[in-house]
């Protein structure tokens, strides 16, 4: 008589999945925004990880969750692991389509700052599709298919560039502009403002009208490049960041009446993973990207 005995099998790699960005990350919540889940999924997914292999591998408290020593004994090797699954499929995909390339950048800098670079990038390069999703927040390259990154960052990462520097300034439309003959005149203007950036008008003002206690009024927007298009439709004047709105004062659109900027120490950075074939795509495209400036 045969005997077919019951073969051990591997946990869920949804599960494993779970613990991995929960434990990298610190945390449910995080993990299931990275996951694109609801922090239930993960919690039940951990907890069914838990009761298969018999121990607890997060202890739970008012505040969140932290590793258990079985669970921090296990984490490293399931980075390495997931990571490495990342690169396979990273490189499976390009194998398989190695003229398609997808950036991931910030919403401003992807309508504003790459959106009118597109076309002379895709005259240098016409064999190559280039697809562009906004996020607001970069994404791990190692964990997600996208080859480029395109946002701001303090200091240039590694396998990346830096464009030119930016500032802040006011703009606005010739019409305003002649209303407004100093700084101070601000103070009873209409200001734009971008929530995402909600500083950058202290920062300005901070250098600009120090002491005279300057706080804008007028609407705020969530989308960057909506309060460019109520600043071109007359609706105020904005706090811009002057590589942003490089196209519409060389047209003349919006002017800065005002000659004082605040330079900013963040700079525009694209980059790829440093285990990105450099003579691949996305290699083309960084460099395009360099020369176009």
């Amino acid at each position: 008589m045969s005997v077919s005995p019951p073969v051990p099998r591997l946990p869920s790699l949804n599960a494993l999945r779970a613990f991995e960005a929960s434990a990298r990350l610190g945390g449910f919540a995080q993990a299931a925004a990275e996951l694109q889940v609801t922090p239930g999924a993960v919690a039940a997914q951990i907890k069914s990880l838990e009761q298969e292999i018999g121990a607890a591998l997060f202890v739970r408290h008012a505040k969140g969750v932290r590793l258990t020593a079985t669970g921090e004994r296990a984490l490293p090797g399931f980075v390495a692991a997931f990571d490495q699954m990342g690169t396979a499929v990273r490189d499976l995909r390009r194998d398989a389509a190695p003229g398609k390339i997808h950036i991931a950048a910030l919403p401003a800098l992807a309508q504003l700052w790459l959106g009118p670079r597109l076309p002379t990038l895709r005259k240098k390069l016409p064999g190559i599709d280039i697809s562009v999703t906004a996020l607001e927040t970069p994404p791990n390259l190692k964990r997600v298919p996208f080859d480029l990154c395109l946002f701001y960052c303090d200091t240039v990462p590694e396998n990346g560039i830096a464009f030119s520097g930016d500032a802040l300034l006011p703009v606005c439309t010739p019409a305003l502009a002649r209303k407004l003959s100093q700084p101070s005149d601000l103070k009873e203007a209409i200001c734009l403002t971008d929530t995402a950036w909600a500083d950058d008008w202290r920062l300005w003002a901070d250098h600009v009208l120090s002491g005279a206690g300057f706080a804008p009024r007028g609407p705020v927007f969530s989308l960057y490049a909506l309060a460019v298009e109520e600043a071109l439709n007359g609706a105020g004047v904005l706090m811009a960041h002057r590589a942003l709105v490089a196209e519409q004062l060389a047209a003349g659109a919006l002017v800065a009446p005002f000659s004082t900027v605040v330079p900013l120490h963040r700079q525009i950075c694209l980059w790829s993973l440093p285990s990105s074939r450099a003579n691949g795509a996305a290699g083309q495209v960084l460099q395009a990207l360099r020369e176009i400036g």
